[in-house]
């Protein structure tokens, strides 16, 4: 992974983003429909559908909100080049070796923890990372590591070692 394509990559992030982002708008606006529908009004105090719809809409509103923040904090991030010398901080892909032998990539990124992004290289090889916040446990155990250094994740009952392979 290079360090040069890093800004190509935060361009596919935010195309994901604005992709979830646009779902999101969606479902608020079908919440918001089915809420104020006149067939969806009460007929007795049994009848919920409305006040459940408009907990919906409201919920998908805060959800729409949330991806625009997500959307402001990855266009604000500055482009930062690692090399093997540069602790692990935000903005840093970083590519993991499991104890299995498996690749894994990472994106320490201000929000949106958890998406899975696609971005393809020149070679046409495909690299999938996720995104990872410095509040994840895993973020929080790779912050101001190093190329090289290895750690260990435990998650409920298991627990999987890694090595940093490289930064970018």
């Amino acid at each position: 992974m290079d360090s040069a394509k890093k800004p190509e990559i935060i361009e596919c992030i935010l195309n994901e983003l604005e992709k979830v982002r646009a779902q999101t708008v969606l479902a608020a606006k079908q919440a918001y429909d089915t809420a104020t529908a006149a067939e969806n009004k009460a007929e007795n105090k049994y009848d919920t559908l409305g006040l459940e719809a408009a907990y919906l809409a409201e919920g998908q509103s805060r959800r729409v909100h949330q991806c625009e923040q997500d959307i402001l904090a990855f266009k604000k991030l500055p482009v930062i080049s690692f090399s093997k010398d540069t602790p692990i901080q935000l903005g840093a892909i970083i590519r993991l070796l499991d104890q299995d032998d498996n690749e894994q990539y990472f994106f320490l990124g201000p929000a949106a923890g958890g998406l899975s992004v696609s971005f393809i290289e020149e070679e046409q090889t495909q690299i999938c990372f996720k995104l990872i916040t410095p509040l994840s446990p895993i973020g929080t155990a790779l912050k101001g590591l190093y190329v090289g250094d290895e750690l260990e994740l435990k998650l409920s009952h298991n627990t999987s070692s890694y090595e940093i392979m490289a930064l970018a």
